[in-house]
């Protein structure tokens, strides 16, 4: 999908459905109808739409919300950054799948922003952001569907993707501290022509933490006992460490960075 996007592939419904159909593939929500817009109505909290936080368009009405909103998403008068805050609330009003539209709800975001050229990667995610400011979150796109008070919904957004972006830059940073750290680490203390390889793997996991040796071979273009020998390596440093136990199918992990990046993810970094 990734490559669909970079390829210049637009953004409209076609993609989403896509996308949906990738995202809900397997695991919860497999059985309600991934790829394709509902049929039949869905409601927000309760046991059923009467007694519903909010009940989302009727299933007949779907597809022509989807097409007024796909044509919002290349509405160029209005600047991107406001474009993704005020779609992401028509996304989720309209509610189109029985399942998975928080997820693709927040996907959406970080789409509308790379295809408006604010980001280059797909790097800024504010599905942490707001599920760490959950009852607010909820409660002003409630305030948007009931009182239209979009204000108050811009400026929550807007704040996220200032903390969200903030805290990129630093995770990013120490990212890139601890990558020399061991790196400089690695040139000191393995000789000769082992080095070379050694690093060469150590850039390979730094791109993919997790790793079998088949994984790291493909991505660094070395032999699997090329890259075998690398590791051990990386183990002897105190780099690398294996995490099945098994003398075949082993996985290696670059602890010290993933752990970092989990850190991030459950908010447990200082700002």
């Amino acid at each position: 999908m990734r490559e669909r996007i970079e390829g210049g592939f637009p953004l409209c419904n076609r993609l989403l459905l896509e996308m949906h159909e990738k995202l809900m593939a397997s695991g919860r929500g497999s059985g309600k109808l991934p790829g394709e817009f509902r049929k039949s109505q869905n409601w927000i909290g309760g046991t059923r739409p009467s007694h519903a936080r909010f009940v989302p368009p009727p299933p007949q009405a779907v597809r022509d919300c989807m097409a007024a909103l796909e044509q919002f998403f290349h509405q160029d008068s209005l600047p991107m950054m406001l474009r993704a805050a005020l779609a992401h609330v028509q996304f989720e009003t309209i509610h189109p799948f029985l399942d998975g539209n928080g997820r693709l709800g927040r996907l959406l975001i970080v789409l509308l922003l790379r295809e408006g050229g604010l980001l280059s990667q797909p790097l800024l995610y504010l599905s942490l952001y707001f599920k760490q400011h959950r009852s607010v979150y909820y409660d002003l796109l409630d305030r948007v569907r009931r009182e239209g008070d979009w204000e108050a919904w811009v400026d929550f957004f807007l704040e996220g993707v200032y903390v969200t972006a903030s805290e990129a830059v630093q995770l990013v940073q120490r990212l890139t501290i601890l990558f020399n750290q061991d790196r400089d680490r690695l040139i000191e203390q393995v000789s000769g022509a082992g080095v070379r390889s050694a690093l060469a793997v150590l850039a390979v996991l730094r791109e993919r933490p997790l790793c079998s040796l088949k994984e790291i071979a493909k991505g660094s273009g070395l032999t699997v006992p090329t890259v075998s020998k690398a590791v051990e390596r990386l183990i002897t440093v105190g780099i690398v460490e294996e995490l099945t136990g098994q003398r075949r199918n082993r996985v290696f992990v670059y602890a010290a960075y993933l752990n970092l990046l989990n850190q991030e993810e459950l908010g447990m970094i200082d700002p």
